[in-house]
Order: C-alpha cells, then structure tokens, then sequence
C-alpha cells in the first residue's frame, strides 16, 4: 500500500508541475482574461431541473446536505492543494451524476469558486438530459479527434461550465487510458483555471471505464443507494478506487427514510 501512495504522490506531483509550467506566475485567476469568459452559455430552465431532482441551484433546505458535502470536500481539497475529484458509483442507478451536478451548482454559489464538470460515463452520458439543454455537445468526439476546442464546454452562470456529450462511445476504456487525452485534460484545466474539477465517471464494477482514468485525479467520492448497493458491492468498489486515488468517503442516496432528528433543518434568520 505505502507503494502504491509513493506512485500516486509521484504522479500527482509531476502533474503540478507540468500545469505549472503551462501557467507561469500563477497567482490569483483573472475573470476577464483566458477562455473562461468566452464560453457560450447554456439556458437552464429551473423547472426541468427540479423536476431531475437537481435541487443545489438555489441555497435552501433542499440544497442544504449538497452545501454540507460542498464545505467538507472545499476544506480537504485545499488542504491538500487538490482540485480534480472523480464522482462514481459501485453500479448503476446509484445516482451518482445526479449528485455530481448538485454538488457543482452548490459549489457555484460560492463567488470566488469556479468549477467545472466533466462527463467522463461515455456509455451512458446523461447530463445533457438531465440539464435541459440542446443535444449538440461532443466533448467526448473532441477528445477521440486530440483537438482542444472550447465550443464544446459551455458556461451556466459566472462560476460554473459543463463539458456533456450527447452521443455514447463505444469502448470508452481506451479513450479515456490515452497519454493524448491526460495531455488535453492537463491543456484544458490549466487554460479554464477551475478551482474544481468534477469528474463523472462510470460506475466501478461494470466496466474499466472509470479505473482506466483514475490515476489523473486527486481524489474519489463514491455514491452508493440505500436498499440497492450491497455492503459487497461497496467494500469492492473501495478497495478498487483506495488502490489508484485517495478515496473521500461515502455519499449514501436515495436514503427515503430519515429519523426525525437527521432531516431537520436549521431556521433562516430574520
């Protein structure tokens, strides 16, 4: 185990440093300047958000477990100087990107941090669907073509922007384990400055999508259903995530009954 934190430390720090050298005298982002600002803006429709449980746009008690989760995973993250975090699920139907956008709309509240969100589930990329918006989108067909191009991510709001795809790839495990991709990842992050990177990756145990990329991220929040993830399941899909990156904890979803105590909220002030 010690040897294989030695190796991810050793990755991690060789990253930094070729980010650091695509952006010298790194300091404080600039909001006018870079690729950033230039982003076309995706129309949200509230409505249709509520109605894909995506709940975090607004602060509220709705929004309120997403904001907690938000204030635990910013304090590691800068504790660490980490920004890329992969969002998994043992398997599917976890909810897993459904709880990667509300934590990247609760994230975007906060006026000095930008984010963005990847979709990296190329067999069933979903976030198109669960955003409302127009179906024309292909980061992922940008990664295959190993050409940057900027009209494929898009802005919601000041301090968030989503990269979707709209199509599924076939073995996605190859696209994703490619030296071309990580170097456009690294061009795009160090380009966009984000202060976090959301990565939505495949659930664990049907596939090598998600292992095939975790070694070009700092850290792994793992999603799990109440009634549906099997205690198997999530010990395997940690022992999985624990060997390639540094494994956050647990979201447990879908939790549809709370004792009384757990579910209260603390009142607004006046």
């Amino acid at each position: 185990m010690e040897r294989i934190q030695s190796a991810l430390a050793k990755a991690r720090s060789a990253r930094d440093r070729k980010l650091q050298g695509t952006n010298p005298g790194t300091g404080k982002k600039s909001t006018e300047t870079g690729p950033w600002p230039g982003l076309a803006e995706l129309k949200l429709n509230p409505g249709h958000l509520e109605r894909n449980r995506v709940v975090a746009l607004h602060p509220g008690p709705n929004a309120s477990s997403f904001d907690v989760m938000r204030t635990n995973l910013l304090r590691t993250l800068r504790t660490n100087g980490w920004t890329r975090v992969a969002i998994t699920s043992p398997t599917p139907g976890c909810g897993k990107s459904t709880v990667a956008v509300n934590l990247a709309f609760s994230l975007s509240r906060l006026a000095d941090t930008r984010v963005l969100v990847v979709e990296l589930d190329l067999r069933h990329p979903s976030l198109i669907r669960m955003l409302g918006v127009g179906a024309d989108q292909n980061f992922a067909g940008m990664l295959a073509e190993g050409r940057i191009d900027y009209s494929q991510i898009r802005r919601a709001g000041p301090n968030l922007a989503f990269a979707l795809s709209a199509l599924p790839k076939e073995n996605p495990a190859e696209l994703l384990s490619a030296a071309r991709t990580a170097d456009m990842i690294d061009e795009i992050e160090a380009q966009l400055r984000p202060d976090v990177v959301l990565f939505d990756l495949s659930p664990v145990l049907v596939s090598d999508d998600a292992i095939s990329f975790l070694d070009q991220v700092d850290c792994a929040l793992m999603v799990a259903a109440a009634d549906e993830s099997t205690v198997s399941e999530i010990d395997k899909c940690g022992k999985d995530l624990a060997k390639r990156t540094q494994v956050l904890g647990v979201v447990l979803n879908k939790c549809r009954y709370m004792e009384q105590e757990e579910s209260l909220t603390y009142p607004e002030q006046d």
